[in-house]
């Protein structure tokens, strides 16, 4: 009996590179880097991968297609996506396509609590913000020109919404900061009395 398994974006990632073809966690891990889906999926921590691999593989939805030893590596284990695996993945695919998820992202917490500071100290954190966003809209241009000629563009559609979510953000940020700047923006910074009350 497979035990139903939540979605996630690495575990729909990991079913999408199955399907194209078998593969190890190491060559899994290879590809999630060289086609840049590290960008879109956190896989900063190797044992999380490792654990989705084991969750989608009790969940029946992969495979163990073979495992072998070779003298220059340790024992691998082969995975192939299994039938039921590929109707998930369908599945996931189309619900994180079309419908949206309350997400709790760490910018949006952080500016509910900015009474904490000064409106300048804020501003200084914002303008640091908006800086790094302007390196990074650079980066991905980048990344879009090199692979306009080198690969069909539905390649690069996470590329492309990462470069309009950041244009957007550091255009958002830019206002806010000027509204700062003009004073049309204030506020006084929240203390907390002694009691803590």
């Amino acid at each position: 009996m497979t035990t139903p398994v939540r979605d996630s974006p690495l575990a729909l990632t990991v079913l999408a590179l199955l399907h194209q073809q078998p593969l190890h966690p190491y060559g899994i891990q290879r590809l999630l880097k060289q086609w840049g889906k590290d960008k879109v999926v956190n896989v900063g921590q190797r044992a999380s991968l490792y654990r989705t691999i084991e969750r989608l593989c009790r969940a029946g939805l992969i495979t163990v297609q073979e495992t072998g030893r070779d003298q220059a590596y340790p024992e691998r284990t082969v995975y192939a996506l299994s039938d039921e695996g590929r109707r998930v993945a369908r599945e996931w695919l189309d619900e994180m396509l079309a419908v949206p998820r309350q997400e709790f992202p760490r910018f949006p917490a952080a500016l509910s609590n900015l009474m904490m500071a000064a409106p300048e100290e804020v501003a200084a954190a914002l303008r640091r913000r908006a800086d790094t966003l302007t390196r990074t809209l650079k980066e991905l241009d980048a990344e879009l020109a090199d692979q306009a000629d080198a690969f069909p563009r539905v390649t690069a559609l996470e590329t492309e919404y990462l470069r309009a979510v950041t244009e957007a953000e550091e255009r958002w940020i830019r206002a806010i900061l000027n509204d700062i700047q003009t004073g049309n923006l204030t506020w006084t910074p929240a203390t907390v009395s002694p009691s803590g009350v």
